[in-house]
């Protein structure tokens, strides 16, 4: 069947926004959603450059170096003329939490959780910041190396130089890691933020008691440690865009608090002119590569009208780059897929394949254009959205729905285009009409395999609401004896998306054997496993990358220096 034969894409009633003026940002002003770090974050960060600077010069200067030396031992005399028996023992329990079997512990304690629930960005960072630490802290004690307190008795054990204290940094290290990879934000946090200083304190005291331990070399190594983890935690894992959760699914999804709601609000305002009266996240369960928003605007009709906006960010992009890499790890180049380089140009690509789509005639949300939140890191992709639509799965499907579903796929063809994730989360149902949403995995001139593809996950998702025979019937009008042949030997378990293959393992009946037993004949399966010197490439490379960070954690573990 030819384009010319395909029936143009019937209107749908759409309700008109209300549209305020635009506004161009000025030149120097931030943008809506401006990245920052926290002051507290940067007091730190300037601590700890202080604390280098400070090493610096107690290295060229001799003098500072005594100076700090008399005000260390008049406060260690002062703390031993308090030491009792009982006393003694008890600054020792206390100061159990910097020896190497606790750290040791508390590392063990932090990597099942981040392991079970598969934040690994956290752990990334993790092993990152402990080991920064540590070879950090090592080198400024040598290179430093300072001994430790004379003319006072040293109660307990002691290893290496004293500036900055390795068992506090370390201490600190693991302690505020944990806080970001495995506390949730808000209450919680904060609760264990206290906990944090309170344990801090106590084993500075104790090792001051014991003597292990000089003021300098205690504040040296608490800052250090403090202030590199945190930096770390919030550049390269922002609770906002890798929030700790423990519910079960999508972890992929970014909180809309305040501060991101208000951003949202005035951003589509200056930017697209619709006036925003209310935010809400949507579907989220069925995405896995955007945070879905149904926003409600102002519109000149009676209720006010929504738009969809998806939400994408830096933690979207990377899953785009990790899932592209693991299929070509697991199943070789289906296709010429290339991971996007920005969060820019992802939203770029889906925003032209949803107007190439709606242009072409085909039912598709109409698009209203891109907002930015924060350049080259957030960007809200804002479409029609459907209300009182159903998905396929549990709309009623008729003969008319069939004929659209299967011209869609038709149009797509002659246009020269796949849409690649043909499921029931993406076919909807309003007032008859079958509209295809989230073109996010679209490809424009597909290889015929991948067109092939669509093809067949479009027949397979119309028969779970009918039957096989009447789906195969209107296909033949459509499509040629070959073409749907072709469909059925390109698609096997791995071509379906996940949804459509766990809804036809729960069929009674298996839909897929009843069209190929349909089928005129059958053509062998196109061979999906391909292997190329770049697959084996990277394979050796992610293998070789995995076992030099598992040694790498081990070290702090078996070889540590405590």
């Amino acid at each position: 069947m030819t384009s010319s034969a395909i029936p143009p894409t019937a209107a749908m009633p759409r309700r008109p926004a209300v549209r305020a003026r635009l506004r161009r940002r000025p030149s120097g002003e931030a943008p809506p959603l401006p990245h920052k770090i926290n002051a507290s974050g940067k007091w730190w960060v300037a601590l700890a450059l202080a604390v280098v600077a400070a090493l610096a010069a107690i290295v060229f200067t001799p003098r500072a170096g005594q100076m700090l030396d008399v005000l260390d031992h008049i406060v260690l005399d002062w703390i031993a003329k308090l030491r009792t028996a009982w006393l003694t023992s008890v600054m020792r329990a206390l100061g159990r939490p910097a020896t190497g079997a606790f750290l040791q512990a508390l590392w063990l304690a932090n990597l099942i959780p981040m392991l079970i629930w598969k934040r690994w960005r956290h752990l990334v960072v993790w092993i990152a910041s402990g080991l920064i630490v540590n070879n950090l802290v090592w080198n400024l004690a040598g290179l430093f190396q300072r001994p430790r307190p004379f003319g006072i008795e040293i109660l307990g054990d002691w290893k290496g130089f004293a500036m900055p204290s390795l068992p506090l940094a370390m201490l600190a290290t693991f302690l505020v890691s944990t806080l970001y990879s495995n506390v949730p934000a808000g209450r919680p946090r904060q609760i264990g933020k206290v906990i944090v200083a309170v344990i801090l304190i106590v084993v500075s005291v104790s090792r001051l008691y014991l003597a292990q331990d000089a003021p300098s070399d205690v504040l040296c190594g608490v800052i250090i440690g403090v202030a590199i983890p945190l930096v770390l935690f919030r550049v390269f894992v922002p609770n906002d865009i890798f929030p700790v959760s423990y519910h079960r699914g999508r972890t992929a999804h970014l909180t809309i608090d305040e501060r991101r709601h208000d951003a949202i609000v005035h951003a589509m305002e200056d930017q697209l002119g619709l006036l925003v009266l209310e935010i809400k996240p949507f579907g989220l369960e069925g995405s896995g590569g955007s945070t879905p928003l149904r926003v409600k605007i102002k519109s000149d009709g009676e209720p006010d009208a929504y738009v969809l906006a998806k939400l994408y960010a830096a933690n979207h992009l990377r899953a785009d780059r990790s899932y592209k890499l693991g299929r070509t790890l697991l199943y070789g180049r289906l296709e010429d897929e290339k991971p996007f380089n920005t969060v820019r140009r992802l939203v770029q690509y889906e925003d032209y394949l949803l107007r190439l789509l709606y242009d072409s005639g085909i039912k598709a949300p109409k698009p209203y254009g891109i907002v930015e939140l924060t350049p080259e890191r957030e960007y809200l992709l804002v479409m029609e959205f459907f209300d009182n639509a159903q998905e396929i799965g549990v709309a009623e499907v008729d003969e008319d729905i069939i004929n659209q579903g299967l011209i869609t796929v038709r149009r797509m063809w002659d246009v020269g285009l796949a849409h690649r994730d043909i499921k029931p989360a993406n076919l909807l149902v309003r007032d008859g009409q079958l509209v295809v949403v989230d073109c996010a995995f679209a490809q424009i001139r597909p290889s015929p395999w991948r067109q092939a593809v669509d093809l067949a996950n479009m027949m397979l998702v119309l028969a779970l609401r009918t039957d096989t025979r009447r789906v195969y019937d209107r296909a033949q009008v459509y499509f040629t004896d070959e073409e749907i042949v072709e469909a059925f030997a390109a698609t096997r378990g791995l071509t379906m998306p996940s949804q459509l293959r766990r809804i036809l393992r729960s069929q009674s009946h298996d839909v897929h054997a009843e069209f190929l037993r349909m089928l005129p004949y059958q053509l062998p399966p196109v061979r999906i496993q391909r292997w190329s010197m770049r697959r084996i490439a990277l394979t050796v490379f992610v293998l070789a990358g995995a076992a030099v960070a598992g040694v790498m954690a081990l070290q702090l573990v078996i070889n540590n220096p405590l």
